[in-house]
């Protein structure tokens, strides 16, 4: 049976390093290790499998990275014997690097921390900085450009890098708790659920606000859903989960150009607490 003194002695302090946007979680050594494998290997299915998770899994990673960077720190690569593959940017690489560095000299920190814990007979419990967990699928981080005020609604008008737009109509009481003004940084968070897909756009009106076009990258069929990703651009993307029998019925497929169309009333805003 080990003694409170045994116990004492056996305390260690650890701790792990994490980079977020405006509280929303960029990654830690698991994305950076995934992004170091993409520019050894050249290929996002080589790299998942070798830091040990699926290939939708590593591209969700890479989206979501992606999108919360405002720029792209992956990018396919068209054409060649192979078919193509994925690399760095600059962007990319330059932040595996600074992690890299921030990474030991957290290392440094904490095994000074734990020298100077050591001998106290109380636990000490470190606090983590607790972000932010959401489902939605979409997230886009970007800047007020117009705000609209209404007698009992707000229209906002997110800007996005790379000129895409999100317009969400939420209280103009949510607008005044947020702080939301022209010129703030926001979050919009948009369910994969709320987004209808549409194909062969050219003259067609409809009434949801947004209508974000691109072109199909990827295609996760499932057996009641299949989840539909378009490229946007500039390290932006869409998912949207559509029945099997619609995308069949639409005839989808990768390279296809689509619009994902969602109301403004679908858009969540959120900004760093």
């Amino acid at each position: 049976m080990p003694t409170p003194d045994d116990l004492t002695t056996a305390i260690a302090l650890q701790g792990s390093l994490d980079m977020t946007v405006d509280g929303r979680r960029l990654g830690g050594a698991q994305q950076v290790a995934l992004l170091e494998r993409i520019a050894t290997d050249g290929s996002i299915t080589r790299a998942a499998k070798s830091v040990g998770i699926s290939y939708k899994n590593a591209w969700d990673t890479v989206d979501a990275m992606n999108q919360l960077a405002g720029e792209a720190l992956v990018e396919r690569v068209a054409g060649g014997k192979g078919g193509g593959g994925t690399r760095l940017t600059e962007r990319g690489e330059r932040l595996i690097h600074n992690f890299r560095q921030l990474e030991e000299a957290h290392a440094r920190f904490v095994q000074l921390l734990e020298q100077q814990a050591n001998g106290l007979v109380d636990d000490y419990q470190l606090v983590r900085r607790m972000t932010m967990q959401t489902s939605a699928r979409n997230q886009y981080l970007g800047t007020v450009r117009r705000l609209t005020r209404g007698a009992v609604n707000d229209e906002v008008v997110l800007a996005l890098p790379g000129g895409q737009e999100i317009v969400a109509t939420v209280t103009h009481d949510s607008v005044l708790a947020l702080g939301l003004v022209e010129g703030a940084q926001a979050l919009a968070l948009v369910k994969a659920s709320a987004i209808l897909l549409g194909v062969e756009m050219e003259g067609v009106k409809v009434s949801a606000r947004n209508c974000m076009s691109g072109t199909i990258s990827r295609l996760h069929p499932g057996a009641v859903n299949t989840e539909v990703v378009i490229d946007l651009g500039h390290g932006q993307s869409v998912a949207a989960i559509v029945t099997r029998e619609s995308a069949d019925k639409l005839q989808l497929a990768e390279g296809q150009p689509a619009s994902a169309l969602f109301k403004a009333s679908s858009v969540i805003l959120a900004v760093p607490a």
